[in-house]
């Protein structure tokens, strides 16, 4: 690069990172001006603006967030912990949370947790030592340090995809044991009289199963017929799932998954067995994901406003880092089971 065009090594503070000062001298203008051209260009004139961008582009430089967010004591930046960033069912969650907090002039910084916890405290160690503006979780089930740091961090939190009168600060969800409850409900009213269960190791899978089971207990039905797999959920664990259920048993007239995925691997097994589906077997998911509907049969599912919650936890988060109270701290979202062909 040019001498004229390429800021002194000397001028990056023994770093190798080009600083402010660096685009100031380039653009020809001082630091402060060059600082207003990137902050509140409204403040500085058309030509100004054109001499600081070019010198941006020139340069490669980045403004230095984390520096002017120790000024104002604000990041913009959010963080989002997911189980897993491979399956679809919390996709419409972190898009909805991206564009809402987009909107309001933050950035989503997102974390894979994955299933069993074990580096959700590795991970919230190093989210809260950058001290973004919220944190947003999927879930309440943490452990003891991990909730410990999340108190005494000061940092606005949301937990999502779960219910409890009790959240770390702020929640946005539903009941897992009212889902399984209502399946079981739903089935019944059907008519169908022995049921199965397909469902991932997860903590809020297995409540949702433990209350399908208990549910169908009180309705006086016989024992149900369970299968867990590894979470995260795949048609093929589903596939062979129902096959090991129909290996203990062929009476089941319902199966319920808690995923869709699941689901349609249940479906895929019945339809290489030559299973009737629903007039032999009943078949629920959970997710309400795209393709749901369009399978042949069409899932009956259960439909969660993942796109609802993302919006809401951005609100929450915006709320209380701009200095507001929040009122309500606890909304219970909901559910709804979508009455489709397969059941």
């Amino acid at each position: 690069m040019p001498a004229d065009t390429a800021p002194s090594r000397r001028s990056r503070r023994g770093s190798g990172a080009v600083t402010l000062h660096d685009v100031a001298k380039l653009a020809g203008v001082a630091p402060i001006t060059a600082s207003r051209a990137l902050k509140s260009p409204a403040l500085v004139s058309e030509d100004v603006r054109r001499k600081v961008a070019d010198a941006v582009a020139r340069t490669g430089y980045v403004p230095n967030l984390l520096a002017g967010g120790l000024a104002s004591r604000r990041s913009r930046l959010v963080a989002a912990v997911v189980p897993t960033i491979s399956g679809p069912v919390f996709l419409e969650t972190v898009q909805s949370l991206t564009e809402a907090l987009a909107q309001r002039g933050y950035q989503l910084m997102l974390g894979q947790a994955g299933y069993g916890g074990t580096r959700e405290d590795a991970l919230l160690e190093a989210i809260i030592g950058r001290r973004p503006d919220g944190i947003v979780l999927t879930g309440i089930l943490h452990s003891a340090a991990g909730r410990r740091r999340l108190l005494g961090a000061g940092i606005p939190v949301v937990e999502t995809w779960d219910l409890t009168s009790t959240p770390i600060d702020m929640l946005v969800g539903f009941s897992h044991v009212e889902v399984g409850r209502a399946v079981a409900a739903f089935l019944h009213g059907k008519g169908r009289r022995r049921f199965g269960v397909v469902a991932g190791d997860d903590e809020r899978a297995k409540r949702r199963v433990e209350a399908f089971v208990a549910s169908a207990g009180a309705l006086g039905l016989a024992e149900v017929e369970v299968v867990l797999v590894p979470a995260p959920t795949t048609l093929k664990s589903g596939r062979q799932s129902l096959a090991r259920l129909w290996a203990r048993t062929r009476e089941l007239d319902a199966v319920f998954c808690s995923s869709d995925l699941l689901a349609l691997g249940v479906l895929t097994e019945a339809r290489v067995r030559g299973l009737a589906v629903p007039a032999q077997l009943a078949v629920v998911g959970f997710g309400d994901l795209e393709f749901a509907a369009d399978v042949d049969p069409a899932l009956t599912t259960v439909h969660i406003k993942g796109a609802a919650i993302g919006r809401q936890a951005a609100q929450f988060i915006v709320e209380r880092a701009e200095g507001h109270e929040v009122a309500e701290r606890v909304i219970d979202i909901g559910f709804s089971i979508v009455e489709r062909q397969s059941a």
